[in-house]
């Protein structure tokens, strides 16, 4: 048990890494922090965000009202520009409804049209500003928006250079609408939005597409690019850290930050190693490696299953070069006695959790895939 001296200090020490600062700012002065470019909402983050016209109409219906909107919260750059790290769809709509917000490439985007709501039904159609004053707001009414103020939380760059990070992470789980992957995309590309780019090339390989088989609605959260971030991080890591995974979707986001820091991460390698895992996998399998097998009826049933994935795609993606010239080794006869295997059975059921799955299945595919193993078949 930590005694209280203990905990004291360690509150003391993580206290002094972060150093924030805060104030209230009116949207005038937010229209004038973009139109500087002295803040950076990452437009490459609208893709993981799903605010409808009625969302951002009621935000603009909020304003008019003088309902208090909730405070941004920004980190402080070395050179001084603010990146939005919560408050990206609060900021994005007012500069879309102002006709200024700008797209990754640089080009604006069509201004925000109202819609009428139950307390302004009066909102139907309205605009910004258009030489049509039947469907433009009045310079009042402007005004109003303009002169409304939205807290600012500021995490000073003398801060830990992960807090910003952890903030979003906390910021965004939780009662978010994000998913797990769609919050590490994020945070991805406010760190090195090369890797983003890479990762996003990855999940749209069409054999690793071809063999995961997603439903659309896995897609739209971005699970294939959990599952292609799975594949990176956990290829060869070594066993002894298998161990310590926990909430995998912690160590997955802990470990993509710590490795991009450290820039940890050969993408050359592991792209050929990823490519060449799927291919494999797609013209000795076929598309439905990543399901359960059936020994009794000899042949693949149901959707993708993560236990597959874990056994099969990160054994095979462990041994790829070996099995790559080893043209005679049946892949489909090593895939079916993993679903006879007790460990795999044991380790693979609903209800197992990831902390003690992980540790035992993907050992397990690594030496059922490896050479020593099949040359012994």
């Amino acid at each position: 048990m930590t005694s209280p001296t203990v905990l004291q200090e360690q509150i003391d020490k993580a206290r002094k890494e972060i150093k924030t600062d805060g104030y209230s700012m009116s949207i005038g002065e937010w229209i004038s922090l973009y139109e500087s470019n002295e803040i950076d909402i990452h437009p490459e983050f609208q893709r993981f965000f799903r605010w409808s016209s009625s969302q951002k109409t009621r935000l603009i219906e909020s304003i008019l009202l003088g309902i208090p909107i909730p405070q941004v919260f920004v980190a402080q750059r070395p050179d001084g520009v603010w990146d939005v790290v919560d408050g990206l769809q609060r900021l994005s709509t007012i500069y879309q409804l102002m006709g200024i917000l700008r797209n990754k490439d640089e080009k604006l985007e069509k201004p925000l049209v109202l819609e009428g709501t139950k307390y302004l039904p009066g909102l139907e159609g309205k605009k910004w500003e258009d030489t049509n004053e039947s469907i433009s707001l009045s310079a009042a009414q402007r005004l109003i928006i303009k002169r409304t103020k939205i807290a600012v939380s500021i995490i000073l760059r003398e801060s830990n250079e992960t807090s910003k990070y952890e903030l979003f992470q906390r910021l965004n789980t939780g009662g978010s609408s994000l998913s797990p992957q769609e919050v590490r995309n994020s945070i991805a590309v406010m760190m090195n939005i090369k890797f983003y780019d890479w990762l996003r090339e990855l999940a749209d390989n069409s054999y690793f597409r071809g063999c995961i088989s997603l439903s659309d609605r896995a897609i739209e959260e971005q699970y294939d690019m959990d599952l292609a971030l799975r594949f990176v991080l956990f290829r060869t890591i070594d066993e002894a850290e298998l161990k310590k995974v926990g909430d995998v979707n912690d160590f997955l986001t802990n470990r993509m930050i710590e490795l991009l820091e450290k820039k940890g991460i050969d993408m050359v390698k592991e792209k050929r190693a990823f490519i060449k895992t799927f291919k494999l996998l797609d013209s000795r399998v076929g598309e439905e490696c990543l399901r359960r097998y059936d020994n009794e009826k000899h042949k693949f049933m149901g959707g993708f299953l993560l236990s597959a994935f874990e056994t099969v795609a990160l054994g095979v993606g462990y041994n790829y070069e070996y099995l790559e010239s080893a043209t005679n080794v049946d892949l489909t006869a090593i895939i079916s006695s993993i679903w006879k295997d007790k460990t795999f059975i044991a380790n693979s059921g609903s209800g197992v959790r990831a902390s003690s799955r992980i540790p035992s299945i993907i050992p397990l595919g690594r030496r059922m895939f490896s050479k020593e193993a099949t040359e012994g078949k």
